[in-house]
C-alpha cells in the first residue's frame, strides 16, 4: 500500500502537478496510469525500515534478504507494462510498431537490466562485507538502469535529454553512497 500511495504521489507532483490541482477526483483514478516506480521504491524503503525498527526486526539483513526478490519482481513486472519508449532512429528488429511508428521496447531494455542486476545481487550474497550491503547495490543498480533505460523513454524533459526520473536517479544513487559510507563505517 506505501509502495502504490508512493507511486502516485511521487508521479503527481513529478510529472504533471498542475493538472491534477485541477482535477483532483483524478489523483485517484490510478487504473487509468502514473505511477512512478521510484517514488513507490522511496515509500516502500520508508515504511518498511519504519515497520522493521517498530518491530525490532533486523533492518539490514532483512533488506538483504529481499533485495534480490525486489529487482526481480520489478523485472517481471515492467515485461507487462505498456509503456513503450520513443521512436527508433532506424529500424531495428526488436522495435515495436505503435500506430505505424516504430518505438524503442524500453520497458524491455528495463527489464534485462534488471534481470542482470538480480544476478548480480544473488551471486553477491555469499560474499558482503556488512549487512544492507545488497541492498545497497540493489539501490544503486536499479537507478542505473533506470537513467539508462531513460534515455530510450518519452517523459517530461527538465533540460536537453535530462528527465525528471534522470535526476531521481542520480539523487538516489548519492543517498545511496552515503548510506553505503555510512553503514560501511558502522560495520
Amino acid at each position: 500500500i506505501a509502495g502504490v500511495v508512493g507511486a502516485r504521489i511521487d508521479y503527481i507532483l513529478a510529472f504533471n502537478p498542475s493538472y491534477y490541482i485541477q482535477n483532483p477526483k483524478e489523483i485517484f483514478m490510478i487504473n487509468q496510469g502514473g505511477l512512478s516506480i521510484q517514488g513507490a521504491l522511496i515509500a516502500g524503503t520508508i515504511f518498511a525500515l519504519w515497520y522493521m525498527k517498530k518491530k525490532n526486526i533486523p533492518i539490514w539483513k532483512t533488506a538483504d534478504a529481499f533485495a534480490p526478490a525486489i529487482i526481480m519482481g520489478q523485472a517481471i513486472g515492467r515485461v507487462g507494462c505498456d509503456v513503450f519508449g520513443i521512436p527508433m532512429s532506424q529500424s531495428w528488429f526488436w522495435g515495436v510498431n505503435v500506430g505505424g511508428e516504430l518505438l524503442h521496447p524500453a520497458q524491455i531494455y528495463e527489464a534485462v537490466l534488471n534481470y542482470i542486476l538480480f544476478l548480480v545481487l544473488w551471486n553477491k550474497r555469499k560474499n558482503i562485507k556488512y549487512d544492507g550491503q545488497i541492498f545497497f547495490i540493489y539501490i544503486i543498480g536499479f537507478s542505473i538502469n533506470r537513467f539508462i533505460v531513460e534515455f530510450f523513454r518519452t517523459n517530461p524533459m527538465i533540460f536537453g535529454r535530462i528527465s525528471i526520473a534522470h535526476v531521481f536517479s542520480l539523487g538516489i544513487i548519492l543517498i545511496a553512497l552515503i548510506g553505503m559510507a555510512w553503514l560501511k563505517k558502522k560495520h
